[in-house]
């Protein structure tokens, strides 16, 4: 069986409720949601939370919520892998095994049915363990500055201030949307960020991290943007 997991945890600080927060007309978590249905890749799209109110927003969208995540995997410090590897655990135990597990953000209203497809068929055709979203940087990170204590700015990697831009290799980051894997990977715990995982490209107008109360106003007008474009090209064709 193919499964999607979609962890949603109560407790955000930063930004409160953040995973059932309203975002363009819907909760935040429904986006996934919805992203994972459209995909038609899952047998099963099964939220992993710890809060009454986010499970039963979830159930309205179409996911599942068999179980109540452990208050051991629910605290701030608890990473992704580890409450993977539960769900998929209680899966095998409970329903039929498990074969290929994406693991899909609940904040990620950008993704896509078809980068969640793309991302299959990358995992199956690559013979690696994982395939997650990345995308590129918008800047040379070798030409980064950090800045003192003293607040002055100092080169990360000063050897590079001479080079030009064009001559720098270019650099990517993990987009956040989702991480296909093999079950196997999960349960073993096995890193992300290895050889042993595939790239699945987003482009950057389509990817942003929502952790702070920026961010959140960030996506927000990035949605406006898309919905603009997206209105615009259909008033042409029409």
């Amino acid at each position: 069986m193919r499964i999607a997991v979609i962890p949603a945890r109560g407790g955000s600080k930063r930004i409160p409720r953040k995973n059932i927060k309203h975002f363009g007309g819907m909760p935040m978590i429904a986006w996934s949601i919805r992203a994972a249905v459209a995909s038609q890749c899952f047998d099963r799209i099964i939220v992993s939370t710890d809060d009454h109110e986010i499970a039963q927003i979830s159930q309205a969208f179409g996911a599942e919520t068999p179980f109540v995540r452990p208050p051991e995997l629910s605290d701030d410090h608890t990473g992704t892998i580890p409450v993977v590897a539960h769900a998929v655990a209680w899966h095998n135990a409970n329903e039929k095994e498990a074969s290929d597990v994406c693991c899909i953000y609940a904040t990620a209203p950008f993704i896509q049915a078809n980068d969640l497809r793309r991302g299959l068929a990358i995992l199956q055709g690559s013979g690696a363990d994982y395939a997650f979203s990345v995308t590129s940087y918008a800047f040379p990170i070798q030409r980064a500055i950090r800045i003192s204590p003293e607040q002055r700015v100092q080169m990360i990697q000063p050897e590079h201030f001479q080079t030009r831009s064009q001559d720098l290799e270019e650099a990517c980051h993990d987009a956040g949307q989702f991480y296909w894997g093999h079950a196997h990977a999960w349960l073993n715990q096995r890193p992300l960020f290895t050889e042993a995982a595939a790239p699945v490209t987003i482009p950057r107008y389509r990817v942003q991290d929502i952790d702070t109360p920026e961010d959140w106003e960030r996506a927000e007008w990035m949605l406006k943007s898309i919905n603009l474009f997206n209105k615009d090209n259909h008033d042409i064709q029409d």
